[in-house]
């Protein structure tokens, strides 16, 4: 096939490391301007450790503890930065004073409440994973020749051939940032009655395209001009605002189970029966599902990733029967367990993920397995 390329404006220079704190600024606004820039727009920041991608701790409790929930986080509640998106403001005052405490601060915009949706597309070299994991729902025909795809440009370029459509990564309408590694994220304003969730590229269940992640509801992305330790994040061309999303890769994000349900939430944490039927192995499930809640009661020694790996297995079994939908699947799952561990969401959705594969290799049907 004919191998992707994307545009590059620095392509063949050298991508030149951040300088040391003792040196001289990074080229472009300091980050501080560029945290404003992006609140100015609606779209609500919150510090990354100074080099790096993920967000900024505050009080040692949530540096040394993973699961401090930020409900009973002091930071939060004296307007203080912590726990990443939760933390995310438009308040001007609020971000110089963040600022002013940490100048290299790197910024970060929570997708969700700043309405946007951010393809991150991945340059990351390696060997395809097979062809039902490329375009997920999209079969490849054996006859189709798969040589040089090696990363996510590849493989959303193949998706937009496919769909008939333009390349997004050569969508020039739209605010595009490469990424420090060579990668690029494509951003996108979203349509008041639509709510997206993220995903990996890598996601059995969820995911857009192999090596193209979603950065959405309770997601957050790296703000154009933030400086990590492999270099800046760096808008390309002239447009500095999201378009709106294309009607053909919001259905697409649709049919790939990104889509987030318009009401709420049900406010009981009792989970409802996966299908109004009763007796056999979905009763068995519902089960499951009641034991991983369960565990919210208690922190450690309730077997909580054994309880959620047993219900996905079980789940993914119905799923092969098809007594039971895979995004219905995933959602119940995932109801569940975030009820029990509600600040473990990545560990969550990779259990979940690896135990529908895995049940979907033995369909349960109503005498058992088969």
């Amino acid at each position: 096939m004919t191998r992707a390329t994307h545009t590059d404006p620095q392509q063949g220079s050298a991508r030149m490391p951040c300088p040391p704190e003792s040196s001289v600024a990074p080229p472009g606004p300091s980050l501080v301007d560029t945290a404003i820039w992006c609140a100015q727009r609606g779209w609500p920041v919150h510090p990354l450790v100074p080099g790096r991608k993920i967000p900024a701790a505050n009080c040692s409790h949530c540096r040394e503890k993973q699961d401090h929930e930020p409900v009973h986080c002091p930071c939060l509640q004296a307007g203080r930065w912590c726990h990443g998106f939760h933390a995310a403001t438009t308040d001007l005052d609020r971000i110089r004073a963040w600022w002013d405490a940490q100048p290299r601060f790197g910024v970060a915009v929570s997708c969700g409440p700043a309405n946007v949706v951010v393809l991150d597309v991945d340059a990351h070299a390696s060997k395809h994973p097979q062809r039902d994991r490329l375009l997920p729902g999209i079969p490849i025909h054996p006859s189709i020749d798969l040589t040089g795809l090696e990363n996510g440009f590849h493989t959303l370029a193949l998706l937009a051939a496919y769909r008939r459509q333009p390349n997004p990564c050569h969508d020039d309408t739209t605010l595009r940032v490469e990424t420090a590694s060579g990668g690029m994220h494509i951003w996108y304003s979203l349509p008041a009655d639509l709510r997206l969730r993220s995903s990996r590229g890598a996601d059995a269940t969820t995911a857009l395209a192999w090596q193209v992640d979603v950065r959405a509801n309770k997601g957050y992305v790296v703000a154009p001009f933030t400086c990590t330790s492999k270099g800046t994040y760096r808008p390309l061309g002239t447009v500095r605002d999201p378009a709106p999303l294309p009607q053909w890769l919001a259905e697409e994000l649709i049919r790939t189970g990104h889509g987030i349900a318009s009401s709420p939430a049900p406010s009981s944490q009792t989970i409802r029966p996966l299908i109004r039927r009763t007796g056999g192995p979905v009763d068995g499930l519902r089960r499951l599902l009641e034991d991983i809640e369960a565990c919210a009661v208690a922190d450690e020694g309730t077997g909580f990733t054994g309880k959620l790996n047993k219900a996905a297995f079980t789940a993914g079994g119905l799923v092969a029967a098809g007594r039971l939908s895979r995004t219905e699947a995933v959602d119940r799952l995932t109801y569940a367990a975030e009820a029990a561990r509600p600040n473990q969401r990545v560990k969550i959705a990779r259990i979940i993920s690896d135990g529908l594969t895995a049940g979907a290799l033995r369909p349960l049907h109503l005498e058992g397995r088969s």
